[in-house]
């Protein structure tokens, strides 16, 4: 099935029509109050990159929101993914997601088109229109405008990346005589929108290379009829029947017992679950259209390392990443 990205090694590796493969969600623990264990993590990370999942993922979470509680992986993330690209081969490092309307085109265009360029084209560039009210009025944006704002940041951002020495003109982005260098290793970053983002549905699927939603309850089989729903409808408005991925992600509790029963805890946040309940799930989730999914493990009360080895030895080999 044709696509823009058939001659781009990463996208091809975590995407393929009718088949899902598998990736990590960062962070590997929960922050407490003590940055010291996310600097224990690379061993975990390059583990990962060695054991042949698919991808890393990180989050976009400038400031700390008492209501959410949750500071995502602490580190800015696309530095965080510069500093892994350089201890890392082959791993996707993708971002799900960048609030767009809290940054600035020409910069977000230059660090994440010289990431790309550092990693070997292994940046896959997920986005969103942001969620957290208070970290609006903290950047002086509307909250209210998010969704006219992500629009025209994503735009601006693929017209810096793909044309030389344009000329803009839109309200947050005026430049002519001026050229953005470095361009992406490939022309083109993958850009994936998560959610709606504050857009339709048509919008997505004419302008995103992919798409990145909830799965919504993950208990049994059945429950995913609504993410099949969702996934149907996107790919039927994909123009021409070009292939544009989905993604979902999981936060789960990996129980030692494999037999272990798919079970929701914090109301259904976080799925504690045996191996099999899991493999069970994914082939599920491939079965109506999910082509990655990636996997939090932040929750979990064993040991990192052992949840990852198990993970790639006894899950992985069922997703694993295409090769070309």
């Amino acid at each position: 099935m044709e696509h823009k990205f058939n001659n781009h090694k990463t996208f091809n590796k975590v995407f393929h029509p009718g088949k899902l493969t598998l990736g990590i969600f960062l962070p590997l623990e929960v922050y407490d109050n003590d940055i010291s264990i996310f600097n224990q993590h690379l061993k975990y990370i390059k583990q990962i990159d060695q054991s042949g999942f698919a991808s890393l993922w990180v989050r976009d979470i400038p400031m700390y929101d008492p209501g959410f509680r949750d500071v995502g992986q602490v580190y800015d993330p696309l530095t965080y993914l510069a500093y892994i690209a350089g201890q890392t081969t082959d791993v996707a490092l993708g971002t799900a997601s960048i609030v767009l309307p809290l940054h600035h085109p020409i910069s977000l265009a230059k660090t994440t088109a010289s990431i790309d360029q550092l990693s070997n084209g292994r940046l896959l560039f997920g986005v969103g229109s942001g969620d957290r009210y208070a970290e609006f009025p903290a950047f002086n944006k509307s909250f209210d405008k998010r969704g006219e704002l992500f629009r025209e940041v994503m735009q601006d951002i693929q017209t810096l990346h793909t044309i030389d020495t344009p000329k803009m003109d839109s309200s947050i982005t005026k430049m002519q005589e001026l050229n953005l260098v470095p361009k992406p290793l490939h022309h083109n970053i993958p850009t994936l929108v998560t959610g709606a983002s504050q857009q339709s549905l048509e919008w997505i699927a004419k302008n995103a290379d992919g798409w990145i939603t909830y799965p919504g309850p993950t208990t049994t089989n059945e429950d995913t009829l609504n993410l099949e729903q969702k996934i149907k409808a996107f790919r039927d408005l994909i123009p021409k029947g070009t292939f544009k991925p989905h993604m979902t992600n999981e936060w789960i509790e990996l129980d030692e017992d494999p037999y272990y029963p798919r079970t929701p805890l914090r109301g259904g946040f976080v799925l504690k679950t045996g191996r099999l309940g899991l493999i069970d799930l994914l082939h599920k989730w491939e079965e109506i259209g999910v082509n990655h999914a990636a996997i939090g493990i932040q929750f979990g009360k064993r040991d990192i390392g052992e949840t990852l080895d198990e993970l790639a030895t006894e899950v992985l080999p069922y997703f694993k990443a295409n090769t070309l």
